[in-house]
């Protein structure tokens, strides 16, 4: 096997040894298979692993307790690296390999954006992606279903702090340089737009590169008062480390997408920066699936559990509640209809993730360094 297709891969040596101890039972009725395409090496990685470990301590927590209606999920994992090609090549595998019954929890948009012909083709469901992309929010040609906002939602949040909070009229941009960074500068111009503002400058890097010294002289040279980041926590990290550095401290925004917890923990300096967030802060939730996930972090033995091991957790607790309503084996069109009428018919899914004011959005948080 590549050793970039791992099944059930876990960053934490003593999950491997628990997760595979709960599988010993439905043994007349066929597993639900799902494969998550995700970043388990390469800059992003923390990421993925987060995602994937939050996800398997539930569904290992499912299985121990007669899976769903008598079947246990088997969670399949292959590193694409944040990578479009390899996530490509995953896909593939998933579908024609291991005959997949969803592909589930894949992380980014340029990765999801590579793989939308194949989803076109096959209407195999696409299953809470970690993105907030357009194309799989908005008139989606696929079988997807998400439980974050979109990016538009997220720019809406960051130009509102900026601009209506802060008074900002000299905002920059800083742009991972693919398909993720359109998106979300489309969405930060079209926000920017309904205040009759333009950005003062818009500064792009590589993805999986760390090399932003250009667009920090680029922005810094602007005059630019505040900054919207686009990226993921490492390359942002620099950003704005250099730019203290260099006496350069304007105000900064950022996307879910970047992992706030560990953007933060590789700040060395005082700075002013606001993450929009598609999940609640678990450490200031008293949701009934916010204690559930600490009690659940806690039997798996992790001492710190995050922001994203909670999305990961309740990527599977969503599809979980959806699958139990459909009988076995899974058929793509009953997972979806329960799928698409979850947030009205669950009370405590609808109080995580619907806007109280717009029932048709989901709700933004955020965090403050």
């Amino acid at each position: 096997m590549n050793n970039t297709y791992l099944k059930n891969y876990l960053s934490v040596l003593f999950f491997f040894s628990f997760s595979h101890s709960n599988f010993a039972y439905a043994e007349n009725k066929p597993a639900i298979k799902l494969g998550m395409s995700t970043a388990l090496t390469g800059p992003a990685k923390q990421i993925g692993e987060q995602l994937y470990l939050g996800s398997n301590i539930y569904f290992n927590k499912l299985n121990k307790n007669g899976g769903i209606n008598g079947a246990h999920v088997e969670l399949i994992v292959a590193d694409d690296g944040y990578e479009p090609k390899r996530a490509v090549s995953n896909t593939r595998r998933f579908i024609y390999q291991d005959k997949v019954d969803a592909l589930f929890g894949a992380m980014g948009t340029p990765t999801s954006f590579a793989v939308l012909p194949i989803l076109e083709q096959l209407q195999i469901p696409y299953l809470m992606p970690y993105s907030g992309a357009k194309f799989l929010h908005y008139q989606p040609t696929i079988n997807v279903f998400n439980i974050r906002a979109s990016y538009d939602d997220e720019a809406d949040e960051q130009i509102k702090y900026l601009v209506e909070e802060n008074n900002h009229t000299r905002i920059g941009f800083l742009i991972q340089a693919d398909e993720f960074g359109l998106v979300v500068e489309s969405g930060l111009r079209e926000s920017l737009a309904k205040h009759n503002l333009k950005p003062v400058k818009v500064a792009r890097y590589q993805r999986n590169s760390n090399d932003i010294k250009d667009a920090l002289k680029a922005l810094k040279a602007s005059g630019a008062t505040a900054i919207c980041l686009v990226g993921t926590y490492k390359p942002l990290s620099e950003f704005i480390n250099s730019a203290y550095e260099q006496q350069f401290m304007p105000d900064y925004t950022s996307i879910s997408f970047a992992s706030s917890n560990d953007l933060f923990a590789r700040l060395k300096y005082p700075s002013k920066l606001m993450a929009t967030e598609v999940i609640p802060n678990p450490n200031k939730c008293n949701a009934y699936w916010c204690t559930e996930f600490f009690k659940d972090m806690a039997a798996a033995q992790v001492s710190t559990p995050s922001r994203l091991h909670f999305e990961g957790y309740l990527n599977a607790m969503v599809f979980s509640a959806a699958a139990q309503r459909c009988p076995q084996p899974l058929q793509h069109n009953c997972l979806m209809q329960r799928l698409n009428i979850i947030f009205s018919e669950d009370k405590q899914i609808n109080a995580l993730f619907v806007n109280k004011t717009d029932k048709n959005k989901h709700t933004v948080y955020r965090s403050v360094f």
